[in-house]
């Protein structure tokens, strides 16, 4: 017992003690006197001139020393100033070898960052340059480790974690200036307030931050507030977040000198150990933009496994945009871009972002699907339906007729072709980005109306693999009838291929065309054909290097807006010199079937065997199409092979049979399709040479006929009179038995 008495003496002797020589030092020891040591030793050691004008001073309960007006300079400029820092530790903690630190205040923090022209920091030359020829201090040997670090080691790893309690942290007035000269840009961070209390390891604790920042390119303001409990645990190796509230008002040229607020909320929860995250009503709002999820991660590496949802409340995006201060999004319907939203489910294995029950709300349009993205090759992978689209109602709005007629009249003027003539002409493809794609995406959509087409039932399915870009299947139904086609784009080269196939199927012409281009000049059911080959990666060069064929016919069809009978009666009126009577014409061309091929040569169309079958006529044609000028230059046959028109100034003589009566089409097919075509007077005088010589055969045939048929005439007539005499003579000579002979002559005569 004695013993125990005596070492418990001995105990408290020396807690006695130390506390005693603690509170000498404190109240022997003035570290006041210090600052020139102080002082000369931060000037000997860097760059910095520091500058200790406040009083530094020591407390005793809690045991912590007192800092203030301190500043430090830097090649004769501030670099950093403090007002006070006040840094406590309590000393019972200390006694038991548990220190805790009671107080910590920061105060008055100035701090200024400047990068010059040359791209280089201040901070990089506060420490002092070498002398020239300094040597390194030698390392000290690592081959051995002495018994203190030893322990010191063992007991970091195997020991009690640190049981570091904080009263109170507070940091107030605090301001960083940033400048950089050689980007011209710089940034304010002031007004920053750190707001911690009863901080402690394993319990959850408030926090609340403040405070502002200003740049100057582009110039802009963040007000912002940041409020949470945190929690983290002895080890530091788990954190949580709840109740976190951040709030950034926000304004300058960004959002065109509107004010914008952005809110933070919900839960956060991490484990470093396990490698484990969570968001839990996790929320960030940005004016009238809302996203909410709940999100689970595990594994921090290249391969973490998702587990949650995303989802975007309903919002328009023309109020967002005014929110933010931008431009407004013109569109034909002023109704459209109010209403989009976005939901998915997240998963997948490890190393893939897996979207489910994909749900994406354009306005009355709506998509299902499901979709995924790999991180390690970035391969993206969707599957999407629409059940129907009005792209029409997301263009611009047309033009007003007199806003029209002015930019027309702008186009045309020599200035502006010259402007145009003159823009360089961009790349189609990024190649770089093609050539890293990896998609395999499936789209479809139920109907699609797009400059004035209605498509349904489009199919769509792509992908894309190491700079091959292929559109597998691009179909759909189309005013009555169906098409398809199949695109391959090899980027693999600079010059990159494309391969494009087509088809289409009894589509009438007649609808399409007149609500694509409001061109009524021709109906029928249209199945054509295309397989063009082309290189480049510009609109010209694609052009230039095209190669390939269209095969068309259009069957049971007319031309509108042209009669090509009249044309042809006009011809045949010529022929028979006489004057048509009919007025009434109408004003299309019926035709049973049509049909020929283009051969595209880069910017020209080449077409020698236009057939069509007309009544009473067969058109056949020739020509080539300037795609590059829109030029046409065609010359069509009208053919007679029958009656064509009641007109007695139109009739199918001998004369006409077979003959060509021209037709020709020239001129700018952009302008005034329906112009194009007319009788064609130069090549029809070559035709009327080739029915006056097909006249003139007809007479000569004709007069050798009437002479053939007189000469018969006139041997007949000999002969009966030969015969008349010969029984004659028979009759005086020979009497009864001339009868006989008469008969006998007769059978040889005839």
């Amino acid at each position: 017992m004695k013993v125990l008495r005596y070492a418990l003496y001995a105990l408290i002797g020396l807690v006695v003690l130390a506390v005693a020589a603690v509170a000498i030092a404190v109240a022997v020891i003035n570290p006041n006197d210090y600052k020139p040591q102080i002082e000369a030793a931060v000037e000997k050691q860097t760059n910095l001139d520091l500058i200790l004008e406040g009083d530094i001073g020591w407390s005793f309960i809690p045991l912590g020393l007192e800092l203030n007006k301190v500043e430090a300079t830097l090649e004769g400029e501030r670099f950093v100033a403090l007002e006070q820092l006040i840094a406590q530790i309590d000393f019972w903690s200390l006694i038991a070898m548990s220190p805790q630190v009671n107080t910590f205040v920061l105060n008055g923090l100035d701090a200024h960052f400047e990068v010059n022209e040359q791209g280089e920091g201040n901070w990089a030359r506060i420490m002092a340059e070498k002398p020239a020829g300094a040597e390194e201090p030698e390392k000290a040997d690592t081959t051995e480790t002495p018994a203190g670090a030893e322990q010191t080691a063992e007991s970091s790893e195997g020991g009690d974690a640190l049981n570091f309690n904080v009263e109170n942290v507070e940091i107030s007035n605090a301001r960083v200036h940033y400048n950089d000269l050689s980007t011209g840009q710089s940034v304010v961070l002031e007004d920053f307030s750190v707001m911690a209390s009863n901080i402690t390891l394993g319990s959850e604790f408030p926090l609340d931050i403040q405070f502002k920042v200003e740049t100057a390119q582009p110039k802009l303001a963040v007000d912002g507030s940041i409020s949470a409990n945190l929690k983290a645990n002895q080890a530091l190796n788990e954190f949580t977040m709840s109740g976190l509230k951040a709030v950034f008002d926000m304004n300058g040229e960004p959002f065109g000198g509107k004010s914008v607020t952005a809110e933070l909320g919900g839960s956060l929860a991490a484990n470093l150990e396990d490698e484990t995250a969570s968001l839990s009503d996790f929320t960030a709002s940005l004016a009238n933009l809302k996203l909410s999820t709940n999100l689970n991660v595990k594994g921090f590496g290249d391969k973490p496994a998702l587990d949650g949802n995303l989802a975007i409340s309903e919002f328009s995006l023309k109020k967002l945009l005014s929110n933010l201060g931008q431009p407004a999004i013109e569109t034909a319907d002023p109704d459209v871009l109010k209403a989009i939203a976005f939901s998915t489910n997240l998963g997948g294995k490890p190393g893939t972002v897996a979207l489910s029950d994909l749900k994406i709300i354009l306005d009355d349009t709506q998509f299902n699907g499901n979709g995924s993205y790999t991180l390690s090759n970035g391969g993206l992978v969707f599957n999407l339906q629409g059940d129907k689209l009005n792209a029409d109602r997301y263009l611009p709005p047309a033009a007003e007729e007199g806003a029209a007629g002015e930019t027309a009249s702008n186009t045309d003027s020599p200035a502006t072709e010259t402007a145009s003539a003159n823009q360089p002409e961009t790349d189609l493809l990024p190649l770089d980005t093609l050539r890293s794609l990896l998609l395999d995406i499936n789209f479809d959509l139920g109907e699609l109306v797009v400059s004035n087409l209605t498509i349904n039932e489009i199919k769509a399915s792509t992908t894309a693999k190491d700079g091959l870009l292929k559109v597998d299947e691009f179909s759909g139904k189309l005013y009555y009838g169906t098409f398809g086609a199949n695109v391959t784009i090899d980027a693999r080269t600079d010059n990159p291929k494309w391969k494009i196939r087509s088809d289409v199927n009894n589509v009438q012409t007649l609808p399409l065309l007149t609500q694509l281009a409001e061109v009524d000049m021709l109906s029928g059911g249209a199945n054509l054909n295309l397989a063009v080959d082309t290189t480049g990666n510009r609109i010209s060069a694609l052009r230039n290097n095209a190669k390939g064929e269209v095969s068309f016919n259009l069957a049971e069809g007319e031309f509108r807006k042209m009669n090509l009978t009249r044309m042809a009666c006009q011809g045949i009126a010529l022929v028979n010199q006489e004057q048509l009577s009919t007025s009434d014409w109408g004003s299309t061309t019926p035709f049973n079937d049509m049909r020929g091929t283009l051969k595209i040569d880069g910017n020209t169309l080449n077409n020698t065997d236009l057939v069509a079958e007309l009544a009473g006529m067969r058109l056949e044609g020739d020509g080539t199409v300037d795609l590059e000028q829109s030029e046409l230059d065609y010359e069509v046959g009208l053919r007679i092979v029958g009656d064509i028109h009641r007109d007695q100034a139109c009739r199918t003589t001998e004369y006409v049979q077979n003959v060509v009566i021209p037709v020709e089409c020239r001129g700018n097919f952009a302008e005034d399709p329906a112009g194009l075509c007319s009788f064609d007077g130069s090549r029809f005088r070559d035709t009327l040479k080739d029915i006056a010589a097909n006249a003139a055969r007809a007479k000569a045939k004709e007069e050798i006929d009437r002479a053939k048929a007189k000469a018969g005439e006139k041997v007949d007539e000999a002969k009966q009179k030969a015969k008349d005499k010969v029984d004659e003579k028979l009759k005086e000579k020979l009497g009864e038995e001339g009868g006989k002979v008469k008969d006998a002559l007769k059978g040889l005569f005839n």
